[in-house]
């Protein structure tokens, strides 16, 4: 790491000695002003800017920079800039790559993120700072007025970066208000879930899918049930991709009739029809370079499937009006509920752009096939809603858990934070209750048709996944804990039919 800087001995205990002084900030200017003065310092240049990613990955902001022995003041209105023009930024941010140039020249290089100084900048270090899951939330950089070769302090200054952005979050979170009675903690999203709740298999083999495509130009295709998060899907591809500093652009073909929505979709030029009175750039233009995400595309009508067709094939667009065709670089990401297929055969769509579309189709699983998700997704619902409301976040009666994980959940996702919210707002005592939620779970004709030892099956199924539950799954404290013998709890566990994935619900909470 120190091999290709001048007297490494030293730069290693200066740059020992900017770890500790960076430890005991206790403020985010006081850190983020100590990360931009210790790496101008260290690297001897007379420039460094701290670029920080915002929570949607999409926006890049300048949060601190250090000019000439000096932390620059940063007003508000300056601080929030979109820097997709700049593509030696975009480039480290999107390829996750240490650019350093040696001889920058700005001729051949846009060097508009760089302050006016009275010499030119000679030579830029970039280096992308990474969190615990090699994702990048921000870039470094250095930049110098003589001509040098600053690529032996991307390793170190990447180190700094990111023990620094570390050390920020964990401030955010001490400095989060203290609860009296504080609910139990979200079930952390999985680390290859790309900001999707969920920890279940279905959901598991959704992330690997989307994992594959990410940085893939082809279409995707989302289907399955209404409420199942298709759009929150979509979305994940294009801000965890390559085209994040894009615009994502949503349309669904569902909501407007044929003629509106091809005016929508391909623009028009003026006079093309009654009423058009100017230009109208239509949405696969506002897309460029970005992603189209077109929810309910079964129904879109069969004339515009042929127009959308063209678009997949040649990559070109003709405004209504318009004789001439230009190109434009969109990703498609398609939504569906329906079975295309089905409609195929029925002659409802056309199979050549089913084909066409289906290039990676992703089957999104009902929430009730994601049994394990629904109480983590339940308490982030209410955690959420609390924090609108300005509520202290409600405790979960253990038969309100219970009342929740019974229920099939036809809306799926929607339906379930639907639920959740109103409960919430219904909360009075501070504990969500089953009657909070209207839900209407199927009795089985209220258990009269039951007999004694099904009955009492019943009940001790119920026990036994609670103690399980409060264990987090550990059968030997849970078998102790109901004074049994471990061999009798697995036999039981088995006559009742407890699967392992019911237990886990609670595991991650």
């Amino acid at each position: 790491m120190f091999s290709q800087v001048p007297q490494p001995l030293r730069y290693a205990e200066a740059l020992l000695q900017r770890f500790a002084s960076l430890a005991r900030a206790a403020s985010r200017d006081a850190l983020l002003g100590g990360l931009v003065e210790s790496a101008a310092q260290l690297a001897n240049c007379e420039l460094s800017q701290l670029y920080l990613l915002d929570d949607t990955h999409t926006r890049l902001t300048l949060s601190a920079e250090w000019q000439d022995g000096i932390l620059q003041p940063r007003a508000d209105a300056s601080l929030s800039s979109d820097y997709d023009g700049e593509q030696l930024l975009q480039y480290c941010l999107c390829q996750n790559q240490t650019l350093s140039l040696a001889e920058l020249d700005s001729s051949l290089h846009q060097t508009g993120f760089l302050p006016e100084a009275q010499q030119p900048w000679r030579s830029l270090l970039c280096q992308p700072l990474l969190d615990e899951q090699k994702g990048v939330n921000g870039l470094l950089l250095i930049a110098s007025q003589r001509t040098r070769e600053l690529h032996g302090f991307a390793d170190s200054l990447g180190h700094l970066g990111s023990f620094v952005i570390a050390h920020l979050h964990l401030l955010q979170r001490l400095r989060t208000p203290d609860l009296d009675q504080p609910a139990a903690p979200l079930a952390a999203v999985c680390a290859s879930g790309y900001g999707l709740i969920g920890e279940s298999p279905a959901m598991r083999s959704v992330y690997q899918l989307i994992g594959k495509v990410l940085h893939n130009p082809v279409s995707v295709l989302l289907a399955g049930e209404t409420g199942t998060g298709k759009e929150l899907v979509a979305r994940a591809i294009h801000d965890c991709g390559l085209r994040r500093s894009k615009a994502f652009v949503v349309q669904n073909c569902a909501s407007l009739p044929e003629n509106l929505l091809e005016s929508e979709l391909f623009g028009y030029r003026k006079g093309a029809f009654s009423g058009a009175d100017r230009d109208h750039q239509g949405l696969f233009d506002a897309a460029n370079g970005g992603t189209l995400f077109l929810d309910e595309i079964g129904d879109m009508p069969l004339s515009l499937q042929a127009k959308l067709l063209r678009v997949l094939q040649e990559g070109e667009v003709r405004p209504l009006g318009c004789t001439d065709t230009h190109k434009v670089d969109v990703r498609i990401v398609a939504a569906t509920h329906h079975n295309l297929r089905t409609l195929v055969e029925e002659g409802l769509f056309r199979e050549d752009l089913f084909y066409r579309l289906a290039q990676f189709p992703i089957e999104l699983p009902p929430l009730r096939e994601r049994g394990q998700d629904i109480l983590t997704l339940a308490r982030h619902f209410a955690d959420k809603a609390s924090t609108f409301l300005q509520r202290t976040p409600c405790r979960w009666a253990d038969a309100t858990l219970e009342h929740l994980a019974s229920y099939a959940f036809p809306g799926n996702v929607r339906e379930l934070k639907g639920v959740v919210e109103r409960a919430v707002l219904l909360c009075e005592g501070g504990e969500l209750l089953p009657e909070h939620f209207n839900l209407s779970v199927p009795s089985d004709a209220d258990g009269s048709r039951l007999n004694l030892r099904e009955r009492m099956e019943r009940v001790e199924r119920s026990l036994l996944l609670d103690c399980l539950r409060k264990n987090h799954g550990n059968q030997t404290s849970a078998a102790s804990e109901l004074g049994l013998p471990r061999r009798t709890l697995l036999y039981r566990m088995q006559r009742l039919n407890i699967s392992p994935s019911e237990v886990r619900w609670e595991k991650a909470q």
